[in-house]
């Protein structure tokens, strides 16, 4: 379920402003699939996942105080997540970040059409496969850009590259999805 900017934006001060617990209790319904599934592109169980995405929550309400000055709560709360998974590995000792092995599914929360209903799960299957065997960094810009439906903005800032760097990224991922699917019929 995607909620209104209006709403985060209010359960945001109304966090900063009147310590509300019930807007923090909002900010995670809202949240917490999705950064569920961000996180899960950083560590390899869903309960890593779970304690990253708390830790998230509990540095928000920390710093509650602060997030009147925040201008992009999207951005913010991606950079604390992808921090904390970062920091996390490196608590581990483990020196390389990998992708989930999970497909990532495009179609979980759209709606379709008749006709999208036609695609067999065959070619979703393919494109799962193909999606799964994009570079780490590809994978990540592609998933925040097309399942988030972020902006490249946001998108750039979460990953800490350039705008420029974000659409070379984007660009070679529909590039390899592209040659994989052609290859494929």
């Amino acid at each position: 379920m995607r909620y209104r900017k209006e709403d985060i934006i209010q359960w945001v001060y109304e966090m900063a402003l009147t310590d509300s617990q019930t807007a923090l209790k909002s900010l995670y319904l809202a949240y917490f699939q999705r950064l569920m599934r961000f996180s899960r592109i950083y560590v390899a169980s869903t309960v890593e996942a779970e304690e990253i995405v708390s830790d998230t929550f509990l540095a928000v309400w920390n710093n509650r105080k602060a997030l009147l000055k925040i201008s992009n709560f999207d951005s913010y709360i991606y950079t604390i997540t992808r921090h904390k998974a970062i920091s996390y590995y490196r608590s581990t000792h483990i020196e390389e970040i990998e992708s989930n092995e999970n497909a990532i599914n495009l179609f979980i929360q759209t709606e379709t059409t008749p006709e999208d209903d036609l695609i067999s799960k065959e070619r979703i299957s393919q494109l799962n496969q193909a999606i799964d065997a994009l570079p780490a960094k590809c994978k990540i810009a592609f998933k925040l850009v097309r399942e988030d439906k972020l902006k490249y903005k946001e998108v750039a800032a979460i990953l800490d590259i350039s705008v420029k760097t974000l659409e070379a990224h984007l660009a070679n991922a529909i590039k390899k999805l592209r040659e994989t699917l052609v290859s494929e019929q």
